[in-house]
């Protein structure tokens, strides 16, 4: 039993060997910090370990890589349940209004069914959005960087900023448009 145990240390050490910097590099684009995606990183990491054979895994970087896309998209679904009173939907007259039932005092069952699918939705729409658009609205919307941040972050013009900005608003708004209907419509 000692000798399996060695083994598996020995396989996570390769690993992290072996994908490590890989690893950190695909999180690290993915994020908004540093901190972030060392939390992200750890996690695999620990959750790689916590697997009882990694010698069961077909593709080890397949498995990690894989593991890191769902971890990145945990954080985002967390921020975006943290933001969402800051997600607006626009009016007959361009006004953009929190939506009611995303800022209900007392919630009923159906009210947090509501809440869930909207989420559900938004997360889909901007999974669905070029990793650069998706990244510039993020930044942008939801952890509250200036556009001139993310071009220096990005190390782009500011003008290709605004312009993956707008592309991924006018995405999200005729991706969510029946949403708006269904619900700010009534």
């Amino acid at each position: 039993m000692h000798v399996a145990m060695a083994g598996e240390k020995q396989n996570i050490i390769q690993a992290v060997k072996d994908y490590g910097r890989q690893l950190f590099g695909f999180i690290r684009n993915r994020v908004s910090s540093q901190e972030d995606a060392e939390d992200i990183l750890q996690d695999v990491w620990y959750q790689f370990s916590a697997q009882t054979k990694s010698e069961d895994i077909v593709s080890i970087s397949g498995w990690l890589y894989r593991v890191a896309r769902n971890r990145i998209s945990d954080s985002y679904k967390r921020k975006k349940e943290n933001s969402l009173e800051d997600m607006m939907a626009e009016d007959e007259e361009g006004i953009w209004q929190v939506p009611e039932f995303m800022t209900a005092e007392s919630i009923d069952p159906e009210t947090l069914q509501l809440q869930k699918m909207f989420r559900e939705e938004l997360v889909q729409a901007l999974d669905e959005l070029p990793d650069n658009q998706r990244r510039v609205f993020i930044w942008n919307e939801l952890e509250d960087m200036t556009l001139q941040q993310i071009a220096q972050r990005e190390k782009e013009n500011i003008k290709t900023i605004i312009s993956r900005k707008r592309y991924a608003v006018q995405y999200l708004r005729k991706r969510l448009d029946y949403l708006n209907n269904e619900f700010f419509n009534e």
